[in-house]
Parts: C-alpha cells; structure tokens; sequence
C-alpha cells in the first residue's frame, strides 16, 4: 500500500507540472502584441523625435519592442506665379506615429525622448489606433505568419518574382515587405516584396 505522503507527493508535483504547463501555453497564446500608436512633440520636431527613438532603439536592443516609428508624408501640388510643385508635407504635423509593444520599457523610452509632450488618449494614457483610423495611413493591419527574419535566404512564391531565390536585408513591420537582392542584368538589385509572396529556403 502507498504510503499516504507518497501520494500527497504525487500530486502536489503533478499540480505543478500541469500549472507550469498551463503558464507556458498561455505564453504562446497571448504574448504581447504591437499595436500602432500615436505620440505629440513640439511643431517642427517630428523627424528628431523619429530619429531620437530609433537611436534609443539601436542602443539598447528594443528591436523587437518598438518595431517601427513614423512621420506619415503626402504629397501636394502647390502652383505659385504659374509654376506647379509638388512636395512632400507631413500629413500631421506634430504627431508621430509607433508601432511598439505597451510597456514600463518602451512608455518610459518614448515619453521621455527630447521633443515629446506625450501619448494621444485620454488624460495622456496611450490608446492603440483602430483599424479604421490606420487605412488612410496605408498602414496595413492583417497579421501575415512569417517564418524568415533578415539575413535568411527566400523563395519568391507569387507576383512578378516568383520562383526568385534571394537573400532579406530588410523588414517593414508596417508595410509588411521585406526587401531582397535579386540578381538583374548581372547585377544584385533591392526588391521589396510583400510578406505573403514570400517563404524561407529549405537550402
């Protein structure tokens, strides 16, 4: 006959174990997400606050927390004595859009690089945008399961590349592209590509 203490010994480890087993799922099932929010400086500071965060983010390794900040642009056609010109204006001046993870680390980072006033929401708590408030920023908001990183070698599997073999040197979190050097006219050239035209290389 099992001695009793053997038993309670059983189950306080099998408790533990489906404890830790349930943390661990839950882990992998709601990790934290990145959502796009939006940040106020001072008029005229917006692309010193872009380049002050992404310093900050290069410094100290935050690449996988605050994944892309920018100063949305548009252009306009102006006409002064008969002459048209078209330049690109911000398209908010005095905001800055970032697409980070919500946490002590990147609030304290963002809230107090030079030229911040603050997060838009109420009483300065940030808000995420919403999808609908994302689409005239051309920003896109599906999710595309992804399974490369910079530096891996692709295969092009739709669009104009397809069957195209190249190497990622960069990623848009926002857009959802990666650029990747094909070989043109004998030469290696930068092509962006969409997430989903692309998978990694088994070679």
């Amino acid at each position: 006959m099992a001695d009793t203490k053997d038993i309670e010994l059983t189950e306080e480890v099998s408790e533990e174990t489906a404890a830790e087993e349930f943390a661990e799922d839950a882990a992998e099932n709601s990790g934290p997400k990145a959502n796009w929010y939006v940040v106020h400086t001072y008029s005229g500071y917006e692309n010193k606050v872009k380049a002050n965060i992404e310093k900050t983010i290069e410094n100290r390794h935050l690449e996988d927390e605050i994944l892309e900040v920018r100063v949305p642009m548009q252009d306009v056609t102006e006409v002064k004595n008969g002459v048209r010109k078209t330049s690109a204006k911000k398209m908010f001046p005095g905001y800055v859009l970032i697409n980070m993870i919500m946490n002590d680390v990147t609030w304290y980072v963002v809230r107090n690089t030079r030229g911040v006033t603050g997060f838009v929401g109420p009483g300065s708590k940030p808000v995420p945008l919403s999808d609908a408030e994302m689409k005239p920023l051309g920003i896109k908001t599906e999710n595309v399961f992804i399974n490369f990183t910079e530096g891996d070698t692709v295969n092009v599997i739709a669009g104009v590349w397809k069957d195209t073999i190249g190497v990622v040197q960069r990623m848009d979190m926002g857009k959802q592209t990666a650029t990747i050097m094909v070989e043109l006219f004998g030469r290696e050239t930068p092509v962006e590509i969409s997430f989903d035209e692309i998978n990694k290389s088994n070679y």
